[in-house]
């Protein structure tokens, strides 16, 4: 295997996806058996030059339970450069979805493969967007909650050698902190825990820029921000006077893959710490139907362009603080993943290697 020469000393991290495996919650509310599978598999074009259904081709219809699959999928993306991987981590009070493969990987020890969690703090509902309306599990906030979830991440989680530090100090991402009465609090409880329970030097704690917002993390007493890129891309819509002149007789969704592109690479960065992100593509009508959105324009090319412009402006704001983010290795009903396909191959993993080389 070549060794990507990653001269910048980046740590690229890779957003993963947990939801390749049933569950019970899942069977309730979709169907038996259902995975995110289930979606990718019965997606199907809507226009002429609609390419859908795109299924994986290396690594299958993988399960995560399974530790070959998750070493499997670990391989290749060190293959290509990819230092670690962020989880998406769903916790209810006290109650984890989607939590074997997270609970796999603690337990394969001999997995060489650095990782951190990214807490998706949203309800779960029927709409798949995070909104009150039809919930199926609901998240609340409160003191005792923050203590509750701190200890069990330090002792599952944060403890484990493989787990992703700046400084010594656990990384802990937060998806979308609208939803915290007091984040600020949360902060201080989560940090108070770390350090006196359990002999933390700290925490580094990132919020998400999602929804195309700009948060600055030193408002709520976290560390820095992490943008989400996939919403550059899906802020950009294509005019219907295109779509017209592409002769589609129905309105779609459409996004300009390069517009959000090259928002993000003119981007003025902010006084606070900022990590940048990519997005190798995007299509969730697999999830959505005629109700998502597509974006026009998403060649490997375009990406690796992205990806290396950001790269080479990238200053780490130490040694430790060298996070890199892709968005994502595996989120297949979006359309936005690395891992390989029979529409892209190996195309855009080739493209992230080449970038950080």
């Amino acid at each position: 295997m070549e060794k990507v020469n990653n001269k910048r000393n980046i740590r690229t991290l890779a957003f993963v996806l947990p939801q390749f495996h049933p569950t019970p919650e899942n069977d309730q509310w979709w169907g038996k058996g259902f995975t995110e599978w289930t979606n990718v598999t019965k997606a199907k074009p809507l226009f002429n030059g609609h390419f859908q259904p795109n299924l994986p081709t290396d690594l299958g219809f993988y399960d995560l339970r399974l530790p070959q699959a998750r070493r499997a999928q670990a391989d290749l993306a060190k293959e290509y450069g990819i230092h670690g991987f962020c989880y998406y981590h769903y916790w209810f009070n006290g109650k984890r979805l989607l939590d074997e493969p997270i609970d796999g990987m603690l337990a394969q020890k001999d997995l060489n493969m650095p990782f951190m969690l990214c807490w998706a703090n949203e309800n779960w509902t029927r709409r798949w967007d995070g909104k009150d309306s039809d919930v199926l599990m609901h998240q609340d906030y409160s003191e005792q909650d923050d203590a509750e979830h701190i200890r069990w991440l330090c002792t599952h989680v944060f403890s484990d050698p493989r787990y992703i530090t700046i400084n010594k100090c656990p990384v802990f991402a937060v998806y979308d902190e609208r939803h915290f009465p007091d984040l600020s609090a949360t902060a201080r409880v989560w940090r108070n825990i770390a350090k006196e329970e359990f002999g933390f030097d700290d925490l580094y704690l990132c919020l998400l820029e999602s929804f195309n917002r700009t948060v600055n993390p030193v408002d709520f007493g976290f560390d820095a921000a992490i943008e989400f890129s996939p919403h550059k891309i899906i802020k950009h819509k294509i005019k219907k006077t295109r779509l017209q002149k592409w002769g589609l007789k129905k309105w779609f969704d459409l996004r300009d893959y390069k517009r959000g592109m090259m928002e993000s690479v003119n981007r003025v960065l902010p006084d606070y710490k900022v990590y940048r992100s990519v997005t190798p593509s995007w299509d969730n009508t697999p999830r959505k139907g005629e109700r998502g959105s597509i974006a026009i324009g998403d060649d490997p090319n375009v990406y690796e362009q992205w990806m290396r412009n950001l790269v080479e402006s990238f200053e780490p704001y130490s040694e430790d603080e060298n996070l890199f983010f892709i968005n994502a290795m595996n989120e297949w009903a979006e359309g936005n993943h690395l891992e390989p396909c029979i529409k892209n191959g190996h195309s855009f993993l080739e493209a992230t290697k080449r970038a950080l080389s």
